[in-house]
């Protein structure tokens, strides 16, 4: 898809259409990968999809750019394409996300900080840059100590997140959120200091620099959580709802926080208190009367991809192609198989590759593959499209958007 169109929402707000038809949107996050060698099979390719590959018999498939060519995306600019928002327009920092993903609810001047907890070496240097991922039992407590963190003239809360996150919250006069991230993406580095983008960001930055020194004299003695990184800076951001611009009544089903706080954003509801793909699967069941739209989110193709793991990432593909099984047993108009980005393990981070995205319905035009992978994708009928416009095709195969034009 060569075209672009700026305002695909002033397009879905005219031409929506209420019927009973059911969208899944399952998300595998960074789903996408790259073979181990050149002529390898990728992840996705090495793993056992049974329930994908009969999927793909049926349906559609393609490679989604999350942004633009080239560019390797966060978490939250790849979902917010997903879900139809153009990630250059509609720019959220991870901060936000994560504070409204555990109701921290953000007041109109509040700066929001994702952070994490990393462990320094003796010359303060990042030796783990997830504290070993941290289990939750043990960084809660660790993060609620840093609320003892004073600074004159402004409030700071601190709440735990999820294993080595947790989040910041500034709230104060003359705060903006166009701060650096302070986390160098790299072990054996030193943690960098938060620096203004903009001159309105300048308070802000100073209150971030006192806040890590303050806790950096709270955390020392910690085994594992003796330093923290911040990233993703951010004031409360205003995104029109699913409900406006699709007419779609939409839950979210993830374990994460800040993929909830993504779909808060976008007004959809949060449901279930899953811990697990079968909980989320079972939440998903009993919600099937209730919502015409459900987004359900699975992490963890995305941390073994991050921790450089092949083989994990495969037994984690493996593990979602089983529920993806029990997914279509729903029989939903319109079942959608994709991630917000790639991680391949060769690469140990997000990269910039295509996403595979298969997309299945009763009235899709069937490419011809039968099995779902990167190779399959980049040839599939979708071909290689912005992931901005899944929901329109989303839209389209429930037959919820009219024609345009006489």
């Amino acid at each position: 898809m060569d075209y672009e169109y700026t305002d695909l929402h002033a397009l879905t707000r005219e031409l929506q259409q209420r019927n009973n038809s059911k969208i899944v949107m399952l998300v595998a996050d960074g789903l996408g990968g790259l073979p181990l060698a050149p002529g390898g099979k990728t992840e996705l390719e090495t793993a056992r999809t049974p329930h994908l590959d009969a999927l793909a018999a049926r349906g559609v498939q393609g490679g989604a750019i999350p942004v633009v060519p080239g560019i390797s995306p966060g978490s939250g600019p790849g979902h917010l394409a997903l879900f139809g928002y153009d990630p250059l327009q509609y720019r959220i920092g991870r901060g936000a996300l994560e504070a409204t993903g555990i109701d921290l609810e953000m007041q109109e001047g509040d700066v929001a900080v994702r952070c994490n907890f990393c462990t320094l070496d003796a010359d303060g240097k990042i030796s783990d840059r997830r504290a070993g991922r941290i289990s939750s039992g043990e960084s809660a407590p660790i993060a609620e100590c840093l609320n003892q963190v004073s600074i004159p003239g402004y409030q700071v809360i601190v709440r735990p997140v999820k294993e080595h996150r947790f989040v910041v919250v500034f709230r104060g006069p003359g705060l903006e959120g166009d701060v650096d991230d302070t986390d160098p993406q790299a072990v054996g580095a030193t943690p960098l200091q938060p620096r203004a983008r903009s001159a309105g960001s300048q308070k802000t930055a100073e209150i971030a620099t006192q806040f890590v020194d303050a806790a950096s004299r709270l955390l020392r003695g910690q085994p594992k959580a003796n330093g923290l990184t911040m990233r993703g800076f951010a004031a409360k951001p205003k995104l029109p709802s699913y409900e406006e611009v699709y007419g779609l009544r939409a839950a979210a089903i993830a374990v994460y926080p800040m993929y909830k706080g993504l779909a808060k954003l976008v007004g959809m509801k949060t449901i279930g208190d899953s811990t697990t793909l079968d909980q989320q699967i079972e939440v998903l069941r009993k919600a099937w009367q209730d919502f015409d739209f459900f987004f359900l989110h699975y992490k963890y193709t995305d941390s073994t991809g991050e921790d450089g793991n092949f083989a994990a990432k495969v037994a984690q593909v493996e593990a979602f192609d089983a529920a993806v099984g029990q997914v279509a047993r729903l029989e939903p108009t319109v079942l959608i198989v994709t991630g917000d980005h790639s991680t391949p393990a060769f690469l140990k981070s997000h990269s910039w590759h295509p996403v595979p995205t298969l997309l299945v319905s009763d009235c899709c035009r069937p490419d011809g593959h039968t099995s779902f992978g990167e190779g399959t994708a980049v040839r599939g009928g979708l071909g290689i499209f912005p992931a901005k416009y899944l929901m329109s095709l989303a839209l389209a195969n429930a037959g919820r958007l009219g024609k345009y034009g006489a």
